[in-house]
């Protein structure tokens, strides 16, 4: 069963119960990466070890890129 089919599923079920419909999927995906992230730069400082942005990282190093 995809994930479509058992959030229409649970959507008639709920609406059959008279409850409120669940959330359709993705909708809070960047919420809860948005919060991964500042989970693991907590990690990272209560550690004691540098907040790593390894995307911007690998930017600056691509800009740098001597060509």
């Amino acid at each position: 069963m995809s994930i479509t089919q058992q959030y229409l599923l649970d959507a008639y079920r709920a609406h059959s119960l008279g409850e409120p419909v669940p959330p359709a999927p993705g909708t809070h995906d960047r919420r809860v990466v948005r919060e991964w992230r500042g989970e693991r730069r907590l990690r990272a400082v209560l550690a004691g070890r540098p907040v790593r942005h390894r995307f911007r990282d690998a930017l600056g190093r691509w800009r740098r890129r001597p060509t």
